[in-house]
């Protein structure tokens, strides 16, 4: 049995209480949001939770809001937190962890400001401890209810990841080990920005042509942009990279879709958010993904149609159609005749 921590009580983060909770593993989890209202709002939480996972939350799993409680001592902290949190969250562990301290993150985005990917982030906040990486196709409603789910985890050295591998294993919940720490997050963040358009092309009435096109063509612009970076082929075209983009596209839980059909219906960025009522990951990611497609002076034209849907006010329709009158193109630039 290990002892761990879950950083974030968001639905994620609760869901992978759940699971280490059913592999038998001691947890605690850390959340804000029960500081100012104590146990009424704890009880608040625990009721929104079950009803999202849809089962009552375990007892034994312990809720706190004492954050040096819920990460010291403990064999693993999984840092769930939103994307745009992850930095000042490490920040405010620090002095709480010994040298060598795994921790998870299992958030998807990359931060505007810097282009960094998350666990460089962890590193730069607590430089002695493990960063690892848990991501792949895996909505948080389905993990809570025990629903089959695949993931992968990576790590910079192969007996973490495969320590990680087994905390999480189980017979509804399988994880694969790789090393490609930088192109598992890039997949997990940038198709959070193609499921924003797959969900607007929705919202505008488009068909599954669409979907396909978009989700094929994204994977593509993903792709290019990762491996300039240093990212491995293969990464992009596994559960982190198509299998993660192929959920969020399709899902009727993915919040990225769900925003992008409130956008494709009319509604402005700031409205979407304010009606999914959770954080959208695809539109903090969005201006990165656009940034990093500059830097390392790589096509990405879905991302740029996104960018300007959410910030320029263009109309989706006329970036639709944008994107289907580009100039005539090769589906693979490497393919010879």
């Amino acid at each position: 049995m290990a002892k761990t921590g879950v950083i974030g009580a968001g639905s994620w983060g609760v869901a992978l209480a759940v699971l280490l909770h059913r592999n038998g593993h001691e947890v605690c989890v850390w959340s804000r949001s029960i500081q100012k209202d104590g146990t009424d709002r704890l009880r608040e939480k625990k009721k929104q939770l079950s009803d999202l996972l849809g089962a009552e939350l375990p007892d034994a799993i312990d809720f706190t809001d004492d954050l040096r409680a819920a990460a010291s001592d403990k064999d693993v902290l999984i840092l769930a937190v939103p994307s745009p949190h992850v930095r000042n969250t490490a920040a405010m562990m620090r002095g709480m962890l010994p040298e060598g301290q795994i921790i998870v993150s299992a958030s998807k985005g990359i931060e505007e400001s810097s282009l960094r990917i998350l666990t460089d982030i962890i590193g730069e906040e607590l430089p002695g401890a493990n960063a690892a990486v848990l991501s792949g196709p895996s909505h948080a409603e389905e993990v809570g209810r025990g629903l089959p789910t695949t993931c992968v985890v990576g790590a910079r050295d192969k007996e973490t990841a495969q320590y990680l591998q087994n905390l999480f294993l189980s017979p509804v919940f399988r994880v694969y080990t790789s090393p490609d720490m930088l192109g598992i997050e890039l997949g997990g963040a940038l198709k959070n920005v193609i499921a924003l358009a797959a969900g607007t092309a929705d919202g505008l009435g488009c068909g599954d042509n669409t979907k396909a096109a978009l989700i094929t063509r994204g994977i593509a612009e993903i792709a290019r942009l990762g491996i300039a970076m240093g990212g491995r082929a293969e990464t992009f075209y596994g559960l982190t990279g198509i299998g993660d983009l192929i959920v969020t596209c399709a899902s009727v839980h993915s919040r990225n879709r769900r925003a992008g059909y409130l956008i494709g219906q009319g509604c402005s960025m700031e409205e979407a958010m304010a009606e999914v009522k959770m954080v959208v990951e695809g539109v903090y990611s969005a201006k990165a993904a656009l940034a990093l497609s500059q830097k390392y002076g790589i096509e990405m034209p879905i991302v740029e149609q996104v960018n300007k849907v959410l910030f320029e006010g263009k109309n989706a329709k006329d970036a639709l159609r944008e994107l289907m009158l580009r100039g005539p193109k090769g589906e693979s630039g490497g393919a010879q005749w």
